[in-house]
């Protein structure tokens, strides 16, 4: 009598494992930034990782087509470019705790094209492809001048948690290195659609962190220099403990784009801002950037 044939799902299974070693350190650097920040489109896929976008729409069609990749059309800009999330494959490789960027303690995953599906509908969609524009910019940046890095690029979910006692809820949080200088930071991008009082609200949550820990610049990015000259306005009389800044979304943010709000005279590139890691102190601070080649910090 012959045995059972075995069951789809572990038939699945065994296929998705197959595919692994299908995967270049390239690919699973996308995995690791996708199951981190949800989603990126094939442009930024090709600003950060790839030398063309031929090469890159190549790459993605093989990632997408063996399971590694699930992806949607972009409804936010009307480009019909595609978006990119975790497939089942990508899943395996980079299992995440960020499942839904609308409820960040949602119930648990039953597959990845539920994860895409609630990507997809999210009501936040437009500006987490704004906040990874930012983060992608750096990258590219980063990728033509060698002494540039980025050194961590965090979520707002991974922030969150990890600063949960201050109430912070950047948008994203980088460490930045250029010209020998390393700056860490926090990232509101906002698209105009708060009141400034409720962009200002935030910083007092930054202001609890900066007393015990990091003192990094909170970058307030705005959609145009009417608003920034706004929000400037207002900031000449919020005192903070830690540095703030201003840009807008058509500047670079690697370059000279900020302008400080307690010396708003001169433009400085992110690599200028002050930031101070905070003290050396794991039970206060125990975030602390830490470089990997063990050199000291500021």
């Amino acid at each position: 009598m012959s045995s059972a044939s075995p069951p789809r799902a572990s038939s699945t299974l065994r296929s998705h494992l197959a595919s692994l070693r299908r995967l270049t350190l390239r690919d699973r650097q996308l995995l690791d930034w996708l199951a981190e920040h949800y989603l990126l489109s094939t442009a930024q896929i090709t600003q950060a990782l790839f030398p063309s976008p031929r090469t890159a729409r190549l790459r993605l069609k093989t990632l997408h087509d063996f399971g590694a990749l699930e992806r949607f059309a972009d409804i936010t800009t009307g480009t019909n470019q595609h978006l990119y999330a975790l497939g089942p494959v990508g899943l395996l490789v980079a299992p995440t705790q960020w499942n839904d960027p609308d409820r960040p303690q949602s119930r648990p995953l039953r597959s990845s094209a539920e994860r895409t599906a609630r990507i997809a509908a999210s009501r936040t969609l437009r500006h987490l492809l704004g906040t990874n524009q930012f983060f992608v910019d750096l990258l590219a940046h980063a990728r033509a001048h060698p002494d540039a890095h980025l050194q961590r690029w965090w979520s707002e979910q991974h922030a969150t948690a990890s600063w949960t006692l201050a109430g912070i809820r950047p948008d994203g949080h980088g460490v930045w290195t250029a010209q020998g200088r390393t700056v860490g930071f926090f990232l509101e991008h906002d698209n105009g659609t708060e009141p400034l009082g409720t962009v200002l609200g935030k910083l007092r949550a930054y202001s609890r962190l900066a007393a015990v820990g990091p003192r990094y610049p909170v970058l307030l990015r705005v959609p145009g220099p009417v608003r920034e000259a706004h929000l400037l306005d207002a900031l000449t009389d919020i005192p903070t403990p830690m540095p703030v800044a201003t840009s807008t979304h058509d500047r670079h943010p690697a370059v000279a784009a900020w302008l400080l709000a307690a010396d708003p005279s001169r433009r400085r590139a992110l690599h200028e801002l002050p930031s101070d890691h905070g003290p050396d102190d794991p039970p206060i601070n125990p975030h602390r950037y830490q470089p990997t080649d063990g050199r000291p910090t500021a």
